[in-house]
């Protein structure tokens, strides 16, 4: 019997990438479970029923457009996934946080977030204190917030903007896109809300941001293969 990670989708957009293909790789059947579709998108607070997380062999809370500490704009989902996700770390369960799922990780174990000073868009390095589990990439960022690393967690990585990754027991939360590669951003831009026109906003060249990332994606592949394996192996398999 294969195990089964279930990738936690708060938007309509949240193709996984090469982080799917990883997962695949490695032995897992994807489950994906989305909270806002496209018909909610400019009304999110939804209501959902949750699966029960601790039937999964591992989580992946992805990104969204929404701040993870925003309670007055989608609390209705996003308060029971918090204690979802709680329950799940202690129970053992593997769990990597992309972006707004890596912010959500760490409010989940006791940090915060919030609005940054200033947007971080655009593939960047980033300086790590353990290469062999997070590169310095170049990673894809597009957030708009931060978060602040949990009491007792370990921050592995940052940049000068935020902190960019942390562990804590079986979870791993990472503030990048390491899930980005030319599918996954023509879906962000295809949105009718999306991405494209906040990258024009920040005063990036979309072509150019098209090009790069086709550029890139030989090598980030490689390098969100290794962040899975690195999870899977070293984070996945901790003692509780």
């Amino acid at each position: 019997m294969s195990k089964r990670v279930l990738f936690i989708e708060h938007d309509y957009v949240s193709l996984g990438g090469p982080i799917w293909r990883q997962f695949i790789a490695r032995g897992f059947e994807i489950i994906r479970f989305n909270i806002v579709d496209q018909g909610h998108a400019a009304t999110p607070n939804v209501t959902v029923e949750w699966p029960n997380l601790l039937e999964f062999d591992a989580v992946v809370p992805m990104g969204s457009p929404w701040g993870a500490w925003d309670d007055a704009t989608i609390g209705n989902w996003l308060l029971p996934e918090i204690k979802h996700l709680k329950a799940a770390h202690d129970a053992g369960v593997p769990i990597l946080g992309i972006c707004f799922g890596g912010q959500l990780m760490a409010r989940v174990l006791g940090g915060s977030v919030a609005p940054a000073p200033q947007p971080e868009i655009g593939w960047h390095v980033i300086v790590s204190d353990d290469e062999s589990l997070i590169s310095r990439g170049p990673w894809m960022q597009f957030h708009y917030d931060r978060f602040v690393v949990p009491p007792g967690a370990i921050e592995i990585a940052r940049s000068p903007l935020a902190p960019q990754a942390f562990t804590m027991g079986r979870t791993m939360g990472v503030q990048f896109h390491p899930e980005m590669d030319p599918e996954v951003l023509e879906a962000w831009f295809a949105k009718t809300d999306g991405e494209k026109a906040e990258a024009a906003a920040a005063g990036l060249d979309v072509a150019i941001l098209k090009a790069q990332t086709k550029y890139e994606s030989e090598f980030s592949n490689r390098r969100a293969a290794a962040l899975v394996d690195g999870f899977l192996d070293k984070i996945a398999t901790r003692s509780i």
